[in-house]
């Protein structure tokens, strides 16, 4: 099975607060085609951002496939609230890095 790397397949990969307590993580996709061979690899589950993140599976609050623009969206709980003692990034904004090394498995040996 080939891999593609993410940064080959998405054109935006950042990360955000969404509120003091919780963090957006967002993968737009260059094209459709670039959004369907990602999600139909089947690897971003809450597992894969837990993994990731080193949160619990349930501190993933949310993962959405948004079709319209072509996204993947997830949503953590912050391990230390926005602006406490001990937090490093005070807007989420550099929180993405871990989604920079992820490849893509692709079944199909044409692409």
């Amino acid at each position: 099975m080939r891999k593609i790397r993410i940064t080959d397949l998405a054109v935006v990969i950042r990360s955000k607060n969404s509120g003091p307590f919780e963090l957006t993580l967002d993968l737009v996709f260059k094209d459709r085609s670039s959004f369907e061979l990602a999600r139909r690899s089947g690897i971003f589950t809450r597992e894969l951002f837990a993994g990731l993140y080193n949160v619990k599976p349930e501190d993933v609050l949310g993962l959405v496939e948004y079709e319209q623009a072509n996204a993947i969206k997830a949503t953590l709980v912050r391990p230390i609230a926005s602006g406490a003692p001990g937090d490093t990034d005070v807007y989420g904004a550099q929180q993405h890095a871990p989604l920079l090394d992820l490849e893509v498995p692709v079944a199909d040996p044409h692409l």
